[in-house]
């Protein structure tokens, strides 16, 4: 069976940047290139060309269904509004999935998608689930009818083990972040339909809007790093204009989102620019941040900090952690934070392919937009991205100096 079957089986940041996206940067090219930061793994060795193009031609006939349309349009705002204008939705009903290109290269796929940005902002969690459950569908293929019971058995243990751990902490709030590097689909409905039975107090929602629609969670997320990267990338020919375009999106954001998810992702061109580039009044005005590399405990403190320069009371806003997270991690920073400023955690990789087998670090993330080149710089050097020439020039702007480097696991 082809792996997926709606496209709505996709992270709910997808929508809220495609909304904002349609409104303001319609006629923007981008294009998306696939990374496999585990190096030691050659996926082609393991998944065939020809399944993989068939798994993304599959998803490219797909539409968005009236049904599916009509969740969206139900989401609602805290004030009652709909989250989702009637223009973004008739342009929905019409979208489908642009062309890619991939080819084989020593055993390794070069995949990537250029389109405007309205369009190929859809492939990303998409073609990430293709590639994880293609993986381990390889990885399974041979196994007996024994061995696969036993492997989720194996799993089945070990989400039951998160769920005693967390039962006894009922101050963690989660979220469901596990689609883009599930085991399957299939496992991660599987996950989420347990965590909403044993949990229902700990588990705030999940990223996944088909998973949310089908069992009556919240569907929760809000922006990426894709944001400020094409949005930079637009301004790269100007150094004041390129250090200008990373508040340049949040005021966008709050334009199109005063009343909702207000959470700022601080990493792009490193936290410390971040906190020195949001003002006084955005930091009044955003519910929170979320943190997705560097150490946690670090960034907390720092953002602790910065709410107090602010003369802002810490407990007034929430933190979301979301990079590399098992239960031992979530528990340690959520009692080192408790009472002090509220905590959230997306948990992602950890959550929905534990089984036993070897996690992959995969990304699909923007690297070129309208001929410019794109990059992330992160708080951990393993995660930054571009050419070296655009690294440097946006090292010098954003007054980049981290060297903290820690290994992607997931």
């Amino acid at each position: 069976m082809p792996i997926i079957h709606s496209l709505l089986d996709t992270d709910f940041y997808k929508f809220t940047m495609g909304q904002v996206v349609h409104r303001l940067y319609p006629d923007v090219d981008v294009a998306y290139g696939f990374k496999n930061r585990t190096a030691t793994v050659k996926l082609a060795d393991f998944i065939s060309e020809k399944e993989l193009r068939f798994e993304l031609d599959w998803a490219k006939t797909l539409r968005f269904t009236a049904s599916e349309l009509e969740y969206l349009r139900s989401i609602k705002r805290t004030d009652g509004k709909a989250m989702f204008d009637e223009d973004y939705l008739r342009f929905l009903s019409d979208v489908s999935l642009p062309n890619y290109d991939l080819r084989v290269v020593d055993g390794r796929f070069e995949l990537e998608f250029r389109s405007p940005w309205q369009t190929a902002i859809y492939w990303e969690t998409l073609a990430l689930s293709i590639i994880n459950e293609l993986y381990y569908r390889a990885m399974t293929g041979n196994m007996s009818i024994d061995e696969r019971a036993d492997f989720i058995t194996e799993g089945t243990i070990r989400l039951n083990r998160k769920i005693i751990e967390l039962l006894e902490s009922p101050h963690v709030k989660f979220i469901e972040f596990g689609t883009r590097r599930r085991f399957s689909g299939s496992w991660q409905n599987n996950v989420v339909i347990e965590l909403a039975k044993h949990l229902p107090e700990n588990l705030s929602g999940t990223s996944n809007v088909l998973i949310a629609m089908k069992h009556g969670l919240k569907p929760i997320g809000t922006m990426a790093h894709e944001m400020f990267m094409v949005c930079s990338a637009l301004a790269s020919a100007d150094d004041e204009e390129l250090r200008k375009s990373h508040n340049k999106v949040l005021v966008e954001w709050e334009a199109n989102y005063a009343h909702d998810l207000l959470v700022a992702l601080t990493d792009t061109f490193g936290t410390d620019f971040f906190f020195s580039d949001m003002t006084r009044k955005q930091a009044k005005m955003w519910s929170g941040l979320r943190q997705d590399s560097g150490n946690p405990i670090e960034f907390g403190e720092k953002a602790i900090a910065f709410y107090q320069r602010h003369g802002i009371n810490p407990l007034t806003k929430i933190l979301v952690f979301s990079d590399g997270l098992n239960v031992e991690r979530i528990i340690e920073i959520a009692n080192h934070f408790h009472g002090r400023i509220n905590v959230l955690f997306g948990w992602g990789t950890n959550l929905t392919n534990d089984l036993g087998f070897m996690s992959l670090s995969l990304v699909v993330k923007a690297t070129m937009t309208n001929g410019n080149g794109t990059v992330k710089l992160s708080d951990n050097l393993a995660k930054a991205m571009g050419a070296p020439e655009d690294i440097e020039q946006y090292r010098r702007v954003f007054g980049y100096d981290v060297d903290y480097s820690e290994k992607c696991v997931y």
